[in-house]
Protein backbone atom coordinates (compact mmCIF):
# COMPACT_ATOMS: atom_id res chain seq x y z
CA UNK A 1 0.00 0.00 0.00
CA UNK A 2 1.45 3.67 -0.28
CA UNK A 3 1.14 6.05 2.22
CA UNK A 4 -1.63 7.83 0.42
CA UNK A 5 -3.95 4.57 0.32
CA UNK A 6 -3.25 4.02 4.07
CA UNK A 7 -4.37 7.80 4.72
CA UNK A 8 -7.24 6.47 2.84
CA UNK A 9 -8.05 3.29 5.03
CA UNK A 10 -7.18 5.19 8.16
CA UNK A 11 -9.75 8.35 7.80
CA UNK A 12 -12.71 4.85 6.68
CA UNK A 13 -11.89 3.66 9.73
CA UNK A 14 -12.05 6.90 11.86
CA UNK A 15 -15.39 7.06 9.91
CA UNK A 16 -16.76 4.21 10.71
CA UNK A 17 -15.63 4.14 14.67
CA UNK A 18 -13.75 0.81 13.39
CA UNK A 19 -10.45 0.36 15.69
CA UNK A 20 -9.64 -2.67 13.79
CA UNK A 21 -9.28 -0.49 10.43
CA UNK A 22 -7.95 1.90 12.07
CA UNK A 23 -4.96 0.03 13.18
CA UNK A 24 -4.56 -2.15 10.34
CA UNK A 25 -3.17 0.57 8.76
CA UNK A 26 -0.72 1.91 11.74
CA UNK A 27 3.20 1.40 12.13
CA UNK A 28 4.23 -0.61 15.16
CA UNK A 29 5.52 3.00 16.19
CA UNK A 30 2.72 4.94 15.79
CA UNK A 31 1.58 7.15 18.54
CA UNK A 32 -2.36 9.52 18.90
CA UNK A 33 -1.41 12.43 20.80
CA UNK A 34 -4.90 14.31 22.35
CA UNK A 35 -4.72 17.21 24.25
CA UNK A 36 -7.19 15.37 26.87
CA UNK A 37 -5.30 11.71 27.12
CA UNK A 38 -2.00 12.48 26.21
CA UNK A 39 0.40 10.45 23.90
CA UNK A 40 -1.31 7.05 22.96
CA UNK A 41 1.19 4.12 21.78
CA UNK A 42 -0.78 1.50 19.79
CA UNK A 43 -0.34 -0.76 22.53
CA UNK A 44 -2.74 1.64 24.33
CA UNK A 45 -5.27 2.65 21.29
CA UNK A 46 -7.43 -0.19 21.86
CA UNK A 47 -8.44 0.78 24.73
CA UNK A 48 -8.18 4.62 24.42
CA UNK A 49 -10.25 4.26 21.25
CA UNK A 50 -12.99 2.57 23.28
CA UNK A 51 -13.13 4.91 25.81
CA UNK A 52 -13.46 7.33 23.39
CA UNK A 53 -16.64 5.58 22.18
CA UNK A 54 -18.48 5.79 25.58
CA UNK A 55 -17.80 9.23 25.84
CA UNK A 56 -19.49 9.74 22.67
CA UNK A 57 -22.15 7.43 22.83
CA UNK A 58 -22.90 8.81 26.51
CA UNK A 59 -23.03 12.25 24.63
CA UNK A 60 -25.53 11.72 21.85
CA UNK A 61 -26.42 7.88 21.78
CA UNK A 62 -25.63 5.33 19.17
CA UNK A 63 -28.41 6.40 16.56
CA UNK A 64 -25.51 7.90 14.52
CA UNK A 65 -24.41 6.00 11.81
CA UNK A 66 -21.48 7.70 11.02
CA UNK A 67 -18.52 7.88 14.17
CA UNK A 68 -16.80 11.07 12.53
CA UNK A 69 -16.95 12.57 10.07
CA UNK A 70 -13.75 15.02 7.76
CA UNK A 71 -13.53 18.00 5.47
CA UNK A 72 -11.25 20.94 4.78
CA UNK A 73 -8.80 18.04 4.02
CA UNK A 74 -5.31 19.07 3.07
CA UNK A 75 -1.82 17.13 2.53
CA UNK A 76 1.33 17.21 1.26
CA UNK A 77 3.86 14.85 -0.04
CA UNK A 78 7.64 14.70 -0.22
CA UNK A 79 9.92 11.79 -0.86
CA UNK A 80 6.89 9.20 0.06
CA UNK A 81 5.58 10.61 3.30
CA UNK A 82 2.11 12.11 3.51
CA UNK A 83 1.60 15.09 5.86
CA UNK A 84 -2.21 15.82 6.07
CA UNK A 85 -4.59 18.28 8.19
CA UNK A 86 -8.14 17.84 8.33
CA UNK A 87 -11.03 19.25 10.03
CA UNK A 88 -12.97 16.18 11.90
CA UNK A 89 -16.62 16.40 14.04
CA UNK A 90 -18.05 14.03 15.73
CA UNK A 91 -22.16 13.86 14.36
CA UNK A 92 -24.40 14.70 17.22
CA UNK A 93 -22.59 16.37 19.10
CA UNK A 94 -19.96 19.61 19.77
CA UNK A 95 -16.85 17.45 19.90
CA UNK A 96 -15.06 18.92 17.17
CA UNK A 97 -11.40 19.97 16.09
CA UNK A 98 -8.36 19.44 13.76
CA UNK A 99 -6.03 17.12 13.19
CA UNK A 100 -2.79 16.73 11.44
CA UNK A 101 -1.54 12.98 10.66
CA UNK A 102 2.04 11.98 9.09
CA UNK A 103 2.02 8.96 6.81
CA UNK A 104 5.01 6.94 5.55
CA UNK A 105 4.93 4.23 3.08
CA UNK A 106 4.79 1.14 5.57
CA UNK A 107 1.96 3.16 7.54
CA UNK A 108 0.42 6.01 9.16
CA UNK A 109 3.07 6.67 11.69
CA UNK A 110 1.34 9.85 14.27
CA UNK A 111 -1.83 11.81 14.02
CA UNK A 112 -1.96 14.90 16.35
CA UNK A 113 -5.33 16.12 17.32
CA UNK A 114 -6.73 19.94 18.47
CA UNK A 115 -10.10 20.35 19.98
CA UNK A 116 -11.95 23.05 19.17
CA UNK A 117 -13.62 25.50 22.05
CA UNK A 118 -14.96 28.32 23.82
CA UNK A 119 -12.54 29.99 26.26
CA UNK A 120 -14.19 30.41 29.41
CA UNK A 121 -15.60 33.77 30.53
Amino acid sequence: MSAHEHLESYAAGWSKGDVDMILQTVTDTYVFDDPHSGRIAKSDFREYFAELKKTVASIRGDEETQFMEFSEQIGTEEAGVVTAWCWWVVPGTQLEGSGIIKVWPQGVVSQRIAYYTRLPG
